[in-house]
């Protein structure tokens, strides 16, 4: 240091153009030349005002001033470089904060959301990442520290710019392994949310199962397998009943039922049968200001019963190929006949027994105006047409006679879309309205 100092001391003098003294060997003197600002010192300088010749210890002497200034000045450009860089690192750390901010408030606000199931993102790539910066951090560092040791030629390191960069390194792996330690708390923060997530979840799920299970049972807990009834409560195109049963080929049948409704105009339908080729083989409907209708083979012939008042009926249609004979029978009573309904056209097999629709297609494509409203139970159909006496004693509950073609049994029936079955004796239930 004694010497750095001297060394400019020595360069002031020259440059100023003053003249200064050296206690050297006794009778010697130096002359001491104007050097211009910027010149390359590494050069000779001519010397005009020379006095004597340049000794061998001016000679040293002056070239150990010249290295020690451009020591000097290589130094200077490194700390600037450096400070720069610091710089450079407190921006970037800086910049890395308020990401950090502005991330964790954005995630806050998402958390408080109901999402119903959508989850915050993993913050594993935001670790990944800040290990990786952290990393690239140090790297910088180190070559700095290394170019610092190679630029000074082996000199010593300034151990002041040492100490703040360790400090600067130090205090970026003490916020960082803050931030790893926060995110590692919120990612286990997620999981424990999601945790109960799935729990409230399956609970749910198992909760709606036993229910269905309960009402399963509740279903196969009729007195009998024929004491249910078939709710369709609204006038829409996906409440319906369906029979799992199809019919053979026939060339006579009788269907009957009991039916509850009281909606206008009109009933609906209480059944249809759709074969392919033909949606309308069987049906029984009831539209708009229309009275009531049955269609064979898309025939129509029009039946003289009144069924919407509210009430349980008992109904039955009887038919024979032969001719097309038909009989309307309400509670009992036969209320009507005709005949050349579809005449010699045998029912078609293989088709679809829709409860509550009137059929577009086979099984389908239904119409909300057309649709039954109310309660239908004990809906049973044979492949001939039975005797007035059997209908009246069904509807005197007097005797009951299932269907030899479709039985009315619970498992012989399917509800969709939100129609119900429920128990139901019949007979005590008709007294109750009466």
């Amino acid at each position: 240091m004694r010497v750095l100092f001297v060394a400019l001391l020595f360069v002031y003098a020259s440059g100023s153009g003053k003249v200064a003294g050296a206690s050297g060997a006794k009778g010697n003197r130096f002359v001491c030349t104007a050097v211009p600002a910027g010149t390359d010192l590494s050069c000779p300088v001519e010397a005009t005002n020379r006095v004597q010749s340049t000794s061998p210890q001016e000679e040293e002497l002056r070239n150990t001033i010249i290295q020690l200034r451009e020591t000097i000045l290589q130094q200077k450009e490194t700390i600037v470089s450096q400070q720069g860089t610091i710089k450079e690192l407190n921006s970037k750390l800086a910049r890395c904060e308020a990401e950090a901010k502005t991330r964790g408030s954005a995630r806050r606000k998402d958390y408080s959301k109901n999402t119903m199931g959508d989850l915050p993102r993993d913050p594993t790539e935001s670790v990944e990442q800040l290990g990786k910066t952290m990393q690239s951090l140090k790297d910088r560092l180190e070559n700095l520290e290394q170019q610092l040791r190679t630029n000074t030629s082996g000199g010593a390191f300034p151990s002041e710019l040492r100490d703040l960069l360790k400090r600067r390194l130090s205090d970026l792996e003490s916020q960082l392994l803050t931030r790893v330690a926060e995110l590692e708390e919120e990612k286990s923060q997620l999981y424990n949310e999601t945790t109960a997530h799935r729990q409230r979840t399956e609970n749910t799920l198992n909760s709606l199962l036993e229910r269905i299970t309960e009402l399963e049972k509740s279903n196969n807990a009729f007195k009998s397998p024929e004491d249910f009834k078939v709710s369709l409560p609204l006038r829409t195109n996906y409440l319906y009943g369906r029979i799992k049963k199809s019919l053979p080929e026939m060339y006579a049948f009788t269907v009957c039922m009991w039916l509850k409704s009281s909606a206008s105009p009109g009933i609906g339908t209480p059944f249809s049968y759709g074969v392919p080729g033909q949606a309308n083989e069987i049906v029984l409907i009831e539209w708009g200001n229309s009275p009531m209708e049955l269609l064979v083979n898309d025939k129509v012939a029009q039946l003289p019963l009144s069924v919407s008042d509210g009430r349980w009926h008992h109904i039955c249609i009887t038919w024979t190929t032969r001719d097309g004979f038909w009989e309307a029978y309400q509670d009992g009573e036969r209320l009507g006949t005709g005949e050349n309904l579809a005449p010699w056209h045998p029912i078609k097999p293989g088709g679809v027994i829709i409860l509550g629709q009137e059929q577009d297609i086979v099984g389908g494509r239904f119409d909300a105006t057309q649709a039954f409203v109310g309660e239908l139970s004990h809906f049973n159909m044979w492949d001939r047409v039975l005797r007035p006496i059997d209908i009246s004693a069904m509807a005197n509950c007097s005797a009951y006679m299932p269907g030899n073609v479709v039985p009315w049994v619970d498992g012989n029936v399917e509800v969709f879309g939100g129609a119900t079955k429920a128990a139901l004796e019949i007979c005590e239930d008709r007294l109750f309205d009466s």
